[in-house]
């Protein structure tokens, strides 16, 4: 089994100390920062937007992972890349020209992800997934944190893992949601590579020992 990627996600993070949480995540062995933007359309809820992004940029010294839950990421993506976003996911479901999108991100010089909501089938990736990097498997319905873990994740990472190596993609395949001690090492055992975790790092006492903890599983 494969050492994971953890990407902490700053949606979880205490926002009037952010650079002081940036830099705890510089000093953990977390591999990437996950960073949620939500338009309050495609979800029901906002978070942050680009002068947050642009924020974390000025203090991150590690890789900026950018999943946009907006409508019409299109307009966006541009503006985060210039921001510092390393990684760039846009959601299936608000991409009627999806495969565009992809190119418009990989255009950019950024790696291209592509986000799933739990409801979505593994299917809808099957034309896409060779021209991908990375598949952000939704793991509780987007748009809040703290969120129960779906259960039917593990099928649909073992799914999603048979895709990947029958189309000889090299994807990356990223849970985002509910990711805890007690399921991660099943995550990694179905074919995750990376686990994204927000309020179970946060929220404990030592953030960086949480890390540390997800990080050697």
């Amino acid at each position: 089994m494969p050492t994971p990627i953890i990407a902490p996600s700053v949606l979880a993070s205490d926002f009037a100390n952010l650079e002081r949480e940036i830099k705890m995540i510089n000093s953990s062995e977390a591999d990437w920062i996950h960073i949620d933007i939500m338009d309050g359309v495609f979800v029901p809820n906002l978070s942050m937007g680009l002068p947050v992004v642009e924020a974390i940029k000025r203090h991150a010294t590690k890789p900026m992972d950018v999943h946009l839950m907006i409508v019409h990421p299109e307009n966006y993506v541009e503006a985060f890349q210039k921001a510092g976003a390393e990684y760039i996911s846009v959601h299936v479901e608000a991409c009627p020209h999806l495969h565009r999108n992809i190119q418009q991100i990989k255009s950019l010089g950024c790696k291209a992800g592509v986000a799933i909501n739990p409801h979505t089938s593994i299917v809808e990736l099957e034309n896409v997934i060779a021209d991908i990097d990375l598949v952000c498997v939704m793991s509780v319905n987007p748009g809040f944190g703290a969120q129960k873990f779906i259960e039917h994740t593990y099928t649909k990472v073992k799914q999603l893992k048979k895709l990947i190596i029958e189309s000889g993609s090299k994807a990356k395949i990223e849970i985002d949601g509910g990711v805890n001690m007690q399921n991660a090492k099943q995550l990694l055992e179905a074919g995750a590579d990376v686990l994204v975790a927000g309020n179970f790092v946060f929220s404990a006492s030592n953030p960086i020992e949480v890390i540390k903890q997800l990080k050697s599983i």
